[in-house]
């Protein structure tokens, strides 16, 4: 039996689609004795009332519904007191601004938005209202990633000179950015920023260090118009009831997905919003190959690259000292089995065909002049981020301590955030460009 009310915290939350499900479920499960959810606002009420049966399947009542245009009569009548932001990026600012002069603490998903200027009136009302955002960059919670910045605050490579960060999005979940709205930088801020400020997150948070200056270079090269020369294209629009996309690899076949088919294919109606767009149709405005480096406020230097078109997917990090040498690699899938390729990464597949891949993780630590020691690395798993996602809602709605400084601010927000802006000034330049040209942080 959940407390009363009166002693949890009220929160509502914005933007229905598939990353609000994490949130929903935490709230109303494992966190209910601290939270309580009280409403969902969208611009579609189809997804909304798909939450709400989600909600009921939970066993949990229904809660009230709200358009978008009504998000600030819906904090005032439900007394809200935290605001969970998981619409679409670039209205991210719109809506925690909006909380925040309201009086409601703001939990928002990466990236806290997309340009320096959103950016910026953030920043301001954070200060003018004395709230708090916090942003979900659930990769500080993940096991591994904890124990890298032990290890480096421990001094177990020494006063750090370089990190080498390269990222690697398979065929299956690198597509899928480019079927849906995040193929539009306008929309996302590319991949630089909706994906790689994870990433630089985590650099910031390892390094404890704010980057100054950033030279990329980065270009479309397997997706969109231009890659149909590779020789994977299929004719259509859209996937859905096309038969030229019946057995592509990269079509995603939403009737095939409850959840899905109930959040996208039943809402079209409403918004006209198409979730299973050609990957090579025209109209992509984001890269899928991206190299950077970043130079940061301790001297340390970062070669970061981000591939969106992978065989397999995984990550490998290398963090070089003047007493040694860090190593993490993770393989979270091995490659793409034929069974997974036109679902979504994480998708339930039938039978044991999703036993096919395989994934692995070793962090090493290589100190001078002694062999290389294996870290054994408790509580990561392959699901949910690494195990990352439980561990940050314990922190953000159950209260608990947090002794790593996981839980990120909106500071650190803007310099994830800055990193990518600046790389992506610097395709469009080809110069190096400073942070503190785009935005000036105390």
């Amino acid at each position: 039996m959940s407390p009363p009310a009166a002693s949890r915290r009220r929160h509502a939350l914005v933007g229905t689609g598939a990353r609000a499900e994490m949130f929903v479920r935490a709230l109303v499960t494992e966190h209910a004795d601290t939270a309580e959810l009280v409403a969902f606002a969208d611009v579609n009420q189809t997804r909304m009332d798909a939450h709400n049966r989600w909600l009921t399947e939970l066993g949990h009542p229904p809660v009230p519904t709200y358009r978008a245009d009504d998000f600030t009569a819906m904090l005032a009548k439900e007394r809200v007191d935290v605001v969970l932001v998981t619409s679409v990026d670039v209205t991210h600012d719109e809506y925690i601004v909006a909380a925040l002069r309201a009086g409601c603490d703001v939990v928002t998903e990466k990236p806290m938005t997309t340009d320096a200027p959103r950016c910026r009136r953030i920043l301001d009302a954070v200060a003018e209202t004395g709230r708090q955002v916090t942003v979900a960059f659930n990769y500080r919670y993940n096991p591994l990633h904890e124990q890298v910045r032990r290890l480096l605050a421990d001094g177990a490579v020494g006063e750090i000179g370089s990190v080498h960060f390269e990222w690697l999005l398979d065929v299956r979940h690198g597509a899928d950015y480019f079927r849906r709205w995040h193929r539009d930088k306008a929309s996302s801020g590319g991949l630089m920023v909706h994906k790689a400020s994870h990433h630089f997150d985590l650099v910031n948070w390892w390094l404890d260090a704010t980057p100054v200056e950033v030279y990329a270079a980065g270009r479309l090269f397997f997706y969109g118009d231009d890659g149909r020369r590779h020789g994977y294209a299929r004719d259509y629009e859209r996937a859905h009831d096309s038969p030229a996309a019946t057995d592509d690899p990269f079509a995603l076949r939403l009737a095939e997905h409850p959840r899905l088919r109930e959040l996208y294919l039943d809402a079209e109606g409403e918004d006209g919003y198409h979730r299973d767009q050609n990957v090579f149709a025209p109209g992509v405005t984001i890269e899928d190959d991206m190299a950077v480096l970043a130079r940061y406020s301790t001297g340390a230097t970062m070669t970061y690259h981000l591939t969106a078109y992978a065989p397999w997917e995984g990550y490998r990090v290398m963090v070089n000292g003047s007493r040694g040498r860090l190593e993490l690699e993770v393989t979270e899938s091995d490659f793409v089995s034929p069974a997974a390729a036109g679902a979504l990464k994480g998708a339930a597949l039938h039978g044991d065909e999703a036993a096919a891949e395989h994934g692995e993780a070793t962090l090493t630590l290589r100190p001078f002049w002694a062999p290389p020691t294996r870290i054994p690395v408790e509580g990561y798993t392959r699901q949910g981020h690494g195990g990352a996602d439980t561990r940050m809602t314990r922190v953000i709605f159950g209260g608990e301590p947090d002794p790593l400084e996981r839980a990120a601010t909106a500071h650190d927000g803007a310099l994830a955030l800055l990193t990518g802006l600046a790389a992506n000034r610097s395709f469009a330049t080809g110069d190096p460009v400073r942070v503190a040209d785009l935005l000036t942080l105390p």
